[in-house]
């Protein structure tokens, strides 16, 4: 079958570009090249070479192979597909074990674009990990990941194992697309993208055995220098330094490769970028220090309200992993979740799956505080308060709620982030992020007399010293920062002191050169729940038989009561997540009909965050009721066990475990 011609123009750009990227006609030059010298040498010809001579070269050296092994061609699946116009946000690992229901496809490059090509070619000075022990035989060692970011595109590199020097070998395609719709389609000169000053954002995760994630790195890469490339690429080694309070120690370096494709015809003279690059530091340098002006005296003027305001959590800056000072205001933007969350409060619930991990400290003293980056915290999936609130601050922004971060105290008096959310008739919400509740706030009125019934404080927040989102941000100068009487309307100037929304939007707005990278969108879960379901729960199936074993007790399991425990286990997930629950009358509907006259039932459910079997069922053993459940003993005993994993984005899990017996109760 003939293909159009703009199919056979698009194909042959396709083959251009990859033979391009390996860097094949340099290699057939000195392929020839050797082969010639070796004829004169030899003195079997005139130095004139006929096809076959050099295609039987080109076999011997290995470089058709290798061309026919890069170069895969699959048939398309369905001619309705149609080829993404916008780049691909979302990526594929690999090295899950995890069937899926689809197989992954590869993503078309548009020909017509610029793309920027980021190859890693390898690690070296990770000084820390010089001697790393040798796994056991069958055991995963810890391994590093690289995750990159740069315009809304998102891609990790496959886990390699952790050494000295890491043998990280990767490429990631990144398409220079414009943000306005109408030039999206056009080829991008070098003029037109000195212009974009988005950093290609790197982050290094180390995962140890048990599967506990680290930030080691996190770093900005300025890529423009490659437009002044006379062969359309350079050659850098990229030293990555710490995070946090060894934000300043080096913890290893990269060899990176950066190439434009297609090469452009022309390139930019070095000081012409550098010009640039300097303009746009100085820029970003002076709306810095205006609103470091701005901020002293908005900050004296509130000290001079009362006396006492020197002692509330009033947080107008942040240190982000990199130990930068940043406006708080900055690290919250509006972020939508397309089809991966369908409400707020399911949001809520994904968010609360993510690990809580205070940052760490070496030594003693008060716990360092650190706002990581919403990449940084993606691609770690765990983090402290801060990054939490955050996040579901900029998910409930995005679903058109009127959202803010608070900071304050909790009821131990430790210091704690939170997001509040007002209605239209004013009515205050609280979203704890790390655990997914809801309060409603109503106000204490103190001069009310004692026979005046006050509202049930149901929150765990004592104090509140500021709220923010991207645009505004208040500090409370009410006679108290006590929650219980606080009134969170912010136009009232006497209990609210804010500040101007032309300096915030000067350091964090949209129009503004970034001061970090380009906010990362979701990425959807790689799991498929049906089938990790039942491989959690075949594998608790056997962890229970060998205990029972150990106990000198027989297992005989249930299959039938099993299945049965399936709707309370879905409708625990639907608790935590709407704050109701429906279906429990057909659960114990169900139950009653499956246990006999004379027989005694027991179910003990459970929530996890991890995937580990082992450790799961080891945790469950912990409780008395489980263990009773599992070690029982009587007449006719049926044991019964149900898995159900409920995946969310960001690779998070809510995974629901209900063991259960029933026996013949004997006096």
């Amino acid at each position: 079958m003939a293909l159009p011609p703009e199919k056979i123009s698009e194909l042959r750009q396709i083959i251009h570009n990859k033979l391009t990227q390996m860097d094949v006609h340099s290699r057939i030059r000195d392929a020839v090249s050797e082969t010639m010298e070796e004829s004169r040498t030899l003195d079997r010809g005139s130095g004139a070479m006929g096809e076959d001579q050099v295609l039987e070269s080109l076999r011997q050296r290995g470089i058709i192979d290798e061309i026919l092994s890069e170069m895969s061609f699959e048939e398309e699946p369905s001619r309705d597909v149609r080829r993404p116009t916008k780049p691909a946000t979302h990526f594929v690992d690999r090295e899950d074990r995890i069937k899926t229901s689809t197989p992954a496809k590869k993503a078309a490059i548009d020909p017509t674009r610029r793309h920027l090509y980021l190859q890693v070619k390898g690690g070296k000075a990770f000084l820390e990990h010089l001697q790393e022990p040798e796994p056991l035989p069958g055991q995963v060692g810890p391994t590093f990941t690289l995750h990159v970011l740069f315009r809304g595109q998102r891609f990790r590199s496959k886990p390699v194992p952790c050494a000295c020097d890491p043998d990280i070998q990767e490429g990631f395609l990144l398409e220079l697309h414009s943000k306005g719709s109408g030039e999206a389609a056009q080829m991008a000169d070098p003029t037109s993208l000195l212009s974009i000053c988005d950093p290609v954002h790197l982050v290094l995760i180390k995962t140890d055995v048990a599967g506990d994630t680290a930030l080691l790195t996190s770093h900005y890469l300025e890529w423009r220098h490659v437009l002044g490339a006379q062969d359309g690429y350079i050659n850098t080694a990229v030293e990555l330094m710490g995070v946090g309070t060894e934000s300043k120690v080096p913890v290893g370096v990269l060899d990176v490769r950066l190439e434009i494709l297609p090469h452009p015809v022309h390139t930019l003279a070095p000081d012409v970028i550098t010009t640039q690059m300097n303009l746009e530091q100085s820029r970003r340098a002076e709306r810095e220090r205006l609103f470091l002006v701005y901020a002293k005296q908005w900050w004296r003027e509130f000290l001079q309200i009362r006396g006492n305001n020197s002692n509330r959590l009033v947080k107008i800056f942040a240190q982000d992993e990199n130990a930068t000072n940043r406006p708080v205001c900055s690290f919250v933007r509006p972020l939508q979740a397309g089809r991966l969350l369908d409400t707020p409060r399911q949001a809520s619930r994904f968010i609360s799956l993510l690990t809580y991990e205070k940052a760490s400290t070496v030594g003693g003293g008060p716990r360092a505080e650190q706002w990581c980056t919403m990449h940084a915290f993606l691609c770690r999936n765990k983090g402290d308060c801060e990054d939490h609130s955050v996040l579901l601050c900029s998910l409930l922004l995005g679903f058109g709620l009127d959202a803010y971060v608070c900071v304050g105290t909790k009821t131990n008096n430790t210091a704690h982030t939170w997001v509040l959310t007002l209605g239209m008739d004013g009515e205050a919400t609280f979203w704890e992020s790390l655990t997914g509740h809801r309060y409603s706030h109503q106000p204490i009125n103190p001069d009310d007399p004692p026979a005046v019934e006050q509202p049930r404080l149901q929150y765990p927040y004592r104090s509140v010293g500021c709220v923010f989102n991207h645009q505004v941000f208040y500090a409370n100068s009410q006679p108290t920062d006590s929650v219980e009487v606080c009134h969170f309307n912010f136009t009232d100037e006497s209990r609210w002191k804010a500040m101007s929304e032309e300096a915030i939007k000067s350091v964090c707005g949209e129009g503004t050169l970034p001061l970090g990278p380009v906010f990362p969108p979701l990425c959807a879960s790689l799991f498929d729940p049906g089938l990790l379901s039942a491989d959690l729960e075949l594998e608790l199936r056997l962890l229970v038989t060998e205990h029972r074993k150990d106990l000198g007790l027989t297992t005989v399991w249930d299959n039938e009561l099993s299945y049965l425990l399936t709707p309370a286990l879905a409708a625990y997930e639907q608790e935590r997540t709407t704050g109701h629950i429906s279906g429990n009358e057909e659960f114990q509907q169900a139950i009653r009909r499956a246990v006999p006259d004379g027989h005694t039932f027991k179910g003990f459910p459970i929530q996890f965050l991890h995937r580990n079997a082992r450790r799961a069922f080891a945790g469950c053993l912990r409780s008395p009721v489980c263990e009773e459940i599992v070690s029982c003993r009587g007449d006719h005993v049926r044991l019964a066990v149900r898995v159900r994993v409920f995946t969310y984005p960001e690779q998070a899990c809510a995974v629901w475990i209900m063991f259960a017996c029933k026996y013949r109760s004997i006096l």
